[in-house]
């Protein structure tokens, strides 16, 4: 396995041969994984990053182990943290879940408004070109990637990318490394089952949306704090408590010490709605739960893209 550490701090390390993680810690609020599928003289990338200049610095690391620049850019899901670079790789076909296309343009570079004080460089919206239902089979050289839609999960137009011989799974933010889960925009319900599902492809490697690459014991931790939030939910429901009062006396015990924990209102927010009815990914208002996940938090999350 290669490592080596690329402008910004981030790391590019190989999982599998001509596969690569490129990390940037430390995985918080627009901080995101990409990776890098090399065979023959092919190349894809699994996502972009949130600002011109990290995107730019990714699209060096990509020319460190790559003989071109990517053909495809797969998007595995709309967020701007993996799609606003996109711009940054004009050779590329970007491709994406069809809701994600979607997403992408009804947000527009809405994400900059949040940290206005983030340095966003020139940023150039490009959407996925070729888009997908359920399922998309690629071929890199020799490496078979499959695109898989889990149905409503993180978002409504999530994308895995598999990797069946090396037993690669690239999860977007469907799972997070050491860093809180964020479904306000999906389902809570929807996430066990997609994660239960890719538990069963029985991987060796994951590279997850954010945090350092792992193995599927990822996968479990990342379930075990969506139970988690179900059942505060449930038993705040049953108490007759909003979202942030369930928060405040909240218990996460060693989900405490992960990434942005201020996550846990929203999450609440999504988990009450469902377990009172609420189809997945039916609209929340999220100008409002940024609101008070800030107000949870003493302040406006930090991001450091």
């Amino acid at each position: 396995m290669r490592e080596g550490r690329q402008p910004g701090d981030a790391l590019l390390q190989e999982v599998a041969g001509g596969i690569f993680a490129y990390v940037q810690p430390d995985g918080g609020w627009c901080l995101n994984n990409a990776g890098v599928i090399v065979s023959d003289g092919e190349c894809a990338l699994v996502d972009t990053a949130a600002t011109e200049t990290r995107a730019r610095a990714l699209r060096r690391a990509v020319r460190f182990v790559a003989p071109a620049p990517p053909s495809l850019v797969i998007n595995t899901h709309s967020h701007g943290d993996h799609t606003f670079g996109n711009f940054v790789f004009p050779e590329a076909v970007v491709i994406g879940q069809e809701r994600a296309r979607t997403e992408m343009s009804e947000a527009g570079l809405h994400l900059t408004s949040l940290w206005p004080e983030v340095a966003w460089g020139e940023l150039r919206l490009v959407a996925p070109q070729v888009v997908f239902d359920r399922r998309l089979t690629l071929h890199i050289g020799t490496v078979r990637a499959e695109l898989r839609h889990p149905g409503i999960a993180h978002t409504a137009g999530d994308a895995t990318v598999w990797l069946p011989r090396e037993r690669v799974l690239f999860t977007g933010d469907l799972a997070m490394s050491g860093v809180s889960p964020f479904v306000p925009m999906g389902s809570v319900a929807g996430s066990l089952a997609a994660l239960d599902a890719l538990r069963a492809l029985e991987p060796r490697v994951v590279v997850t949306g954010h945090g350092p690459v792992g193995g599927p014991e990822i996968l479990d931790d990342t379930m075990a704090y969506l139970r988690l939030v179900q059942r505060l939910a449930e038993d705040g429901l049953a108490a007759g408590l909003g979202p942030a009062a369930i928060a405040e006396r909240a218990e996460l015990g060693r989900f405490a010490r992960w990434l942005d924990a201020e996550r846990l209102v929203p999450n609440l927010h999504r988990a009450l709605a469902e377990a009172c009815g609420a189809e997945p990914g039916s609209p929340l208002d999220m100008t409002a739960l940024f609101a008070e996940m800030t107000a949870f938090h003493g302040g406006v999350p930090a991001c450091h893209a």
